[in-house]
C-alpha cells in the first residue's frame, strides 16, 4: 500500500464518534457564521498547534527565531501544562501539531509530551530542520508514536541550503533523515510520514527537481512545496522566486509587489484550529508569530473558556466583518502552499 494512503488510514483510524461529531459541529458552526455574518461556535477545535519552544539554532532570514526578532519571550514548554490542555480536549482533538516557531527537537522533553499526546490517540505532526536526528534521537522518534515528522529542506547543496538556512547543514538534514529511515525499517514502524518540505525561494528554485530526486533516494514518503511568507514584500525581494507558480506575490507595473490571493471576510482556520505558545497564550493562527492578539491565557483559564470567550467572539466578528483590518491577515497567503508526493 503507497505510503500516503498509509498515513491517510492513520489519520482516519484515529477519529472516533466524538472528535466526529465536534468536526460537524465545527464545519456546521463556520457554515452558519459566514451566512448570518455573526460568529457562532457549539464545539472545540478540530485541531491545534502548540510551540514546544522559541529557540532555534539556525537564522533564517524570514523568521521570527532565526533573527532573533521576538517581542515575546523565549521559553520552553511545561510539561504540566501540556498534559492540562492534552487531558481538556483529547476526547475531541483529531490533529496536534508540534511546532510554532523555534525548533521544537531542542525541547529537552520533546518526544516525552509527543508520547502522551500519541497515548490518548491524537494524530501528532511536528517540522524540524533535522540537526539533532542522531541515532538515539531518531530511534526514540519511532518509538515515540510521532504521525508524521516535517523536514525541512531547502535546497540540494550547501551554498544553495544555506542562503536560507543560515548556519545550517546540509549534510546534518541528509544524516539525520536517514537515520529516520533506517529506524522506521529495523523496528518495522509505518510512522512517522516522513515529509522533505521544500521552501521555494528565488536561490533554490532550480532545484525543485533534485529535492524530488534526493527524496526519492533516501525513501522519503512525500515531498512538499512550500511558497515563502516575505514580510516585507511591496518593494520586492531577494527571495521572491521568478517561477510565478510558486511566488504569493505578484508585481506590480509600478515596481511595487501586492499578494495575489483575494482578502475574503472570512477564515475557517478561525473556527477548526488555534495556536498555543510555549507560555500558555492562545492567539487564533500562525500568522500571529509575535502572539500580538492574545485570547487568552491557560496558566488562568480552561481552554474552553478561552475558546468560547467574548473576547473570541469579538476577533471572529471583526474578522467576519473586515478581515483587512486585522493586522496580521493582511500578509496572509492561505491556501497558497503547493503539495506534490515524492
Amino acid at each position: 500500500m503507497p505510503s500516503s494512503v498509509n498515513d491517510t488510514f492513520n489519520l482516519i483510524r484515529k477519529v472516533t464518534p466524538a472528535r466526529a461529531f465536534n468536526a460537524a459541529q465545527v464545519l456546521s458552526s463556520y457554515y452558519y457564521s459566514q451566512w448570518t455574518r455573526k460568529p457562532a461556535h457549539h464545539a472545540l477545535p478540530i485541531s491545534i498547534a502548540i510551540e514546544p519552544t522559541t529557540s532555534c539554532n539556525l537564522r533564517c532570514p524570514e523568521c521570527p527565531s532565526g533573527l532573533r526578532s521576538f517581542t515575546r519571550p523565549t521559553g520552553m514548554l511545561r510539561g504540566d501544562l501540556f498534559r492540562k490542555v492534552m487531558d481538556e480536549l483529547a476526547k475531541t482533538l483529531s490533529y496536534l501539531t508540534f511546532y510554532f516557531q523555534g525548533e521544537p527537537y531542542l525541547h529537552p522533553q520533546f518526544l516525552e509530551l509527543v508520547s502522551y499526546a500519541a497515548s490518548r490517540n491524537i494524530y501528532t505532526t511536528t517540522s524540524t530542520n533535522a540537526h539533532y536526528l542522531d541515532d538515539s534521537m531518531a530511534k526514540r522518534t519511532i518509538q515515540s508514536g510521532l504521525d508524521r515528522l516535517i523536514i525541512s529542506i531547502d535546497g540540494t547543496t550547501q551554498d544553495t541550503y544555506e542562503a536560507y538556512r543560515i548556519g545550517g547543514k546540509l549534510e546534518k538534514v541528509i544524516e539525520g533523515t536517514k537515520n529516520i529511515i533506517r529506524w522506521k525499517k529495523e523496528l518495522k514502524s509505518a510512522t512517522p510520514f516522513v515529509v522533505f518540505q521544500f521552501l521555494v525561494v528565488k536561490p533554490n528554485e532550480h532545484q525543485i527537481n533534485e529535492v524530488y530526486h534526493l527524496a526519492n533516494q533516501l525513501g522519503v514518503d512525500h515531498v512538499a512545496l512550500k511558497t515563502a511568507q516575505i514580510y516585507d514584500y511591496e518593494n520586492g525581494s531577494a527571495l521572491i522566486p521568478t517561477l510565478d507558480k510558486y511566488s504569493r506575490y505578484q508585481r506590480q507595473d509600478n515596481g511595487t509587489y501586492k499578494i495575489k490571493n483575494e482578502l475574503l471576510n472570512h477564515c475557517w482556520k478561525m473556527w477548526q484550529s488555534c495556536v498555543i505558545t510555549w507560555d500558555g497564550k492562545v492567539v487564533p493562527c500562525c500568522f500571529d508569530k509575535d502572539a500580538h492578539y492574545v485570547m487568552g491565557d491557560l496558566n488562568e483559564k480552561s481552554f474552553k473558556e478561552i475558546w468560547q470567550s467574548d473576547k473570541y467572539y469579538a476577533f471572529r466578528s471583526s474578522l467576519l466583518k473586515s478581515r483587512s483590518e486585522i493586522e496580521m491577515c493582511r500578509n496572509c497567503t492561505e491556501g497558497t502552499k503547493v503539495w506534490a508526493e515524492a
